[in-house]
């Protein structure tokens, strides 16, 4: 049986949801990943949308002389939630501050206002309240809120960019020969029907997923994290609220200047001394176009709530993913189960596995019987995962108290090479020497496509996802047995 028949095989396995984020099962990933991450943007959008189609009616020339300013903000607050290193709070002030200028010029069209006289202004203007108490709640709660969801959203990029790069990592040549003994040598042995022992294959599994597991603790602390900050989007402030109803405040912030306008023109004057009058005729446009837009206040509550369930529901059912994917893979279509215990393959004949099975990680494999681990030497590809684990958990932490974080890329992506084949007897028959000197050869678990005997030659592997490979041997095992 030649290799192009077992990609196929490969494609359609995918024995956990995360693993579809870094394998090709594409259409749970999309259905779920990028519709949370358009939710958001798409709020965002709709708030936009909504001040375009009411402002210009409302306002009029406020609006039409000053669409960039509106603009510019959504597209920082766009920016922001995309990742850019931007300091929101100074963003919304900067906006707050341009929009009193331009709102008080409006109002104000028999003055001749400098931009010195601006600046006394605005030094004034947390004293004078001119939006009233919009921008303090909204800088509140808009922090809050987009801190909140991009780092949610980033730890789901950084979740998926550990799996891919961890799929990466390369089998080692213990590893693949003993995949090769649990899956194929009972077919050398004349034994097809014969399945593994469930024990046997666990073995196998935690001897070469022994680093991979090394990842459970802080991929824990990550997913705990991730519920936190989604706890974040419930509750009166949520965050479908607070960015699909930016206009809407905006709007009753110019409101409330417009209705308070006297009171504040005069403690403007007060403040800041009375300016100089304009030699320009004055517009009576501000006059007439007063009054609160009108907005479509109406939230998805309801699509949030039913996302934000959904994640955690996904997010719990992964926390275990590292330290499972030993049962994922050894389940009772591969093995023999619980039941037949002494009629399966225990690597040397037809009986009961009489070792015990090691517990999880890698300095736990140290008398691993069928995979020799060199427990002094931890795969640097996944110690650096395991760190930008960490490095998200504490981000997310940080998100859930509302302190604002900044993020970085994740390390370059690392893989192996080379190619190899076989099933040799001495392989097959006897347990793994712990000593170096008389290793057996490394083989490939992949029979060759002219489906001759062995040639003994390997060294390397062509590139390969790990996992992937774990895949394509257990389930070319029910392939053999129809």
């Amino acid at each position: 049986m030649g290799t192009s028949m077992w990609i196929p095989l490969a494609i359609n396995f995918c024995p956990g949801w995360i693993g579809c984020i870094a394998w090709p099962c594409t259409n749970q990933r999309e259905m779920w990943n990028i519709s949370r991450a358009c939710y958001f943007q798409d709020l965002l959008n709709k708030s936009e949308k909504a001040l375009y189609d009411t402002f210009p009616s409302t306002y009029g020339e406020l609006y039409s002389q000053n669409v960039k300013l509106f603009k510019d903000l959504y597209s920082e607050l766009r920016r922001y939630y995309r990742g850019s290193n931007i300091n929101l709070e100074e963003a919304l002030n900067e906006f707050w501050t341009r929009l009193l200028e331009r709102l008080f010029k409006l109002m104000n069209p028999q003055y001749h206002i400098t931009d010195e006289y601006l600046d006394c202004m605005g030094k004034h203007s947390e004293q004078h309240k001119p939006f009233g108490e919009v921008p303090r709640d909204l800088k509140l709660k808009a922090t809050r809120a987009f801190i909140a969801v991009r780092s949610y959203v980033q730890g789901l990029s950084v979740g998926s960019d550990v799996v891919r790069k961890v799929s990466q990592v390369s089998l080692s040549h213990e590893c693949t020969r003993a995949i090769m003994k649990l899956v194929y040598c009972p077919y050398c042995r004349g034994m097809s029907s014969v399945k593994p022992c469930n024990n046997y294959c666990h073995n196998v599994m935690k001897g070469c997923l022994a680093n991979q597991a090394d990842l459970d603790t802080e991929w824990r602390n990550l997913i705990d994290s991730m519920l936190l900050v989604a706890d974040r989007f419930d509750g009166p402030s949520n965050v479908d609220t607070v960015i699909g109803t930016i206009h809407t405040r905006i709007a009753e912030a110019i409101s409330n200047m417009q209705e308070n306008r006297e009171s504040i023109t005069a403690k403007v004057f007060q403040g800041c001394g009375n300016p100089k009058i304009s030699t320009k005729a004055s517009s009576g446009e501000d006059k007439k176009r007063r009054g609160k837009a009108v907005t479509d206040d109406k939230s998805s509550g309801l699509g949030l709530e039913k996302l934000v369930s959904d994640a955690k529901g996904k997010l719990r059912d992964i926390k275990d993913y590292w330290v499972a994917l030993p049962s994922t893979l050894c389940n009772e279509k591969i093995t023999s189960g619980s039941v037949n215990e002494d009629k399966c393959w225990n690597g040397m004949a037809k009986g009961r596995y009489l070792p015990e099975v090691m517990g999880d990680g890698l300095a736990n494999q140290i008398n691993n019987p069928e995979v020799e681990v060199d427990i002094t030497k931890p795969d640097m590809t996944i110690r650096q995962q395991i760190m930008q684990l960490k490095i998200m958990t504490n981000r997310l932490r940080n998100a859930y108290n509302g302190n604002d974080v900044d993020f970085q890329d994740a390390s370059d992506d690392i893989s192996g090479s080379g190619s190899g084949d076989g099933c040799p007897d001495e392989v097959c028959g006897k347990r793994l020497s712990k000593n170096p000197s008389t290793r057996q050869p490394e083989v490939h678990a992949i029979p060759n496509q002219s489906g001759r005997g062995v040639n003994g030659a390997s060294s390397k592997f062509l590139p390969s996802s790990f996992l992937i490979f774990l895949s394509v041997a257990v389930i070319a095992t029910q392939y053999l047995r129809r």
